[in-house]
C-alpha cells in the first residue's frame, strides 16, 4: 500500500503553479543574494532567524572549499527595508597558535542561529576536521547579531542543532535536533532549559544500518505531537515522532519524499500547516522545491519550486517571521547564499 507521506506528480505541480502565475499570485515577495562580492570562494550550510522587528539575520560557513581548516562562520544582517550588510567572519575554528606564529585551526560547520524568548541571539556551530570528529560550539549576541561573544565549547557528546533550528517546546525548554556520523547515520536530540548551560541527550533512536539518518528539523502537529524529518541515504526523507514533548520517539520510518543525500528544512506555520523546502529528486542537487501539508504532515502536495536550473541549491533554512513572511536561504552553486521571502497565503 501507497505510503500516505508523499508528494503529488510533476505534472499536478506544474498545473497548480502555472494557474497561480497566471493569476499574478506568485508567493515570492523577495528574491535576493544576501552578498554579491563573495567574501570566500565557497560558501555553504546557510541559517536565518528573525529578531522581530523586521530584522534578520543569516549565517552560513565559508572558505576556500569544505573542510579546509580556513573554512569559519560568517554574518550578516538585513534591516526593514535596507540591503544587507557585507558578511562578517565571527568565528574562525582557531585552536591555539605557536609563539613561532604557527596557527592550529580547524574547520568551522553548519552554524544555527536561534532567538530564544527573553534571551539572546544563538549562534551553534560545529569545528573539527570532519562531521565524524567535530564538536558543538555556542555563542551569543546581545545585540541581535552585531557583535558576538566568543564561541565556548559544548559538554563531551552535546552538539547542538546539527543543520536545523532548535524549537521551544511546551515545558519552555529548547529541544534540538541532532545526530552523528561516526557510528553509523544516527539521530538523537538535546534539550536544555537554561540556554545552553546544561543539558539532556535524548537517544539516539535509530540503529544507523536499516536507516542512516541525520539532520532533523521539528515539527508541531495540532494535537502536540512532535514530528522529525530529514535526510537519509536510503533516497527518501524519514520521519518520526514523539507524544511527550521529545523524551521518546517513535520507530523511525522512510516516507515518499525523495531525498537524494541532502539537507532539508521544514517549519510549522502559524496557521497551522507544515512547509517542508527540499530537493524533490532522487540524484542531485537540482530542483529545490516547497511543499505544504495540511494535515499534520500525513501528505505534502508541492507548491513552489525555488530553482529548477543546472547547478547545486542546496542545504536549505528555513522560517516564518512575526509578520507572517515565510524566509528561505540555500546554497547557490556554492558560490553564494540565497535569500526567498514567501507569502504562505500564496502557497
Amino acid at each position: 500500500m501507497k505510503s500516505p507521506w508523499c508528494s503529488v506528480s510533476g505534472a499536478l505541480t506544474v498545473l497548480v503553479f502555472s494557474a497561480a502565475m497566471a493569476r499574478g499570485q506568485s508567493p515570492v515577495q523577495v528574491e535576493e543574494f544576501v552578498y554579491e562580492e563573495a567574501p570566500t570562494p565557497q560558501c555553504h550550510a546557510s541559517t536565518i532567524e528573525s529578531l522581530g522587528d523586521g530584522t534578520l539575520v543569516a549565517a552560513w560557513f565559508g572558505g576556500t572549499h569544505e573542510k579546509n581548516p580556513d573554512v569559519g562562520i560568517w554574518v550578516a544582517r538585513k534591516s526593514p527595508g535596507g540591503a544587507w550588510s557585507s558578511p562578517v567572519e565571527v568565528a574562525d575554528g582557531v585552536q591555539y597558535a605557536t609563539p613561532g606564529g604557527e596557527v592550529r585551526r580547524h574547520p568551522c560547520w553548519n552554524p544555527v542561529l536561534y532567538l530564544p524568548e527573553g534571551g539572546p541571539l544563538m549562534l551553534f556551530s560545529k569545528v573539527g576536521p570532519s562531521p565524524r570528529e567535530w564538536w558543538g560550539m555556542l555563542s551569543t549576541s546581545p545585540d541581535g547579531g552585531e557583535t558576538w561573544s566568543t564561541p565556548r565549547r559544548l559538554p563531551e557528546g552535546i552538539l547542538g542543532p546539527v543543520k536545523n533550528k532548535p524549537i521551544a517546546t511546551a515545558d519552555g525548554s529548547i529541544l534540538c535536533g541532532s545526530s552523528t556520523e561516526e557510528d553509523g547515520w544516527r539521530v538523537h536530540f538535546e534539550r536544555t532549559d537554561d540556554l545552553g548551560r546544561t543539558w539532556t541527550r535524548i537517544g539516539p533512536i535509530n540503529d544507523g544500518e536499516a536507516i542512516g539518518a541525520i539532520q532533523p528539523s521539528l515539527l508541531t502537529a495540532t494535537d502536540g505531537t512532535l514530528i522529525a524529518l530529514g535526510r537519509s541515504r536510503q533516497g527518501r526523507i524519514w520521519v518520526s515522532k514523539s507524544t511527550d514533548g521529545g523524551d521518546s520517539w517513535g520507530a523511525m520510518a522512510l516516507t515518499d519524499l525523495p531525498n537524494p543525500n541532502s539537507g532539508t528544512d521544514a517549519v510549522t506555520l502559524a496557521d497551522g500547516r507544515h512547509l517542508l523546502v527540499y530537493n524533490a529528486t532522487g540524484r542531485g542537487r537540482s530542483p529545490l522545491n516547497v511543499a505544504i501539508s495540511d494535515d499534520d504532515g500525513e501528505s505534502w502536495r508541492m507548491v513552489h519550486t525555488l530553482e529548477s536550473g543546472p547547478g547545486e541549491y542546496s542545504y536549505p533554512a528555513v522560517i516564518q517571521a512575526d509578520d507572517g513572511m515565510v524566509h528561505v536561504t540555500y546554497t547557490w552553486k556554492r558560490e553564494r547564499v540565497k535569500h526567498v521571502a514567501l507569502d504562505p497565503d500564496r502557497l
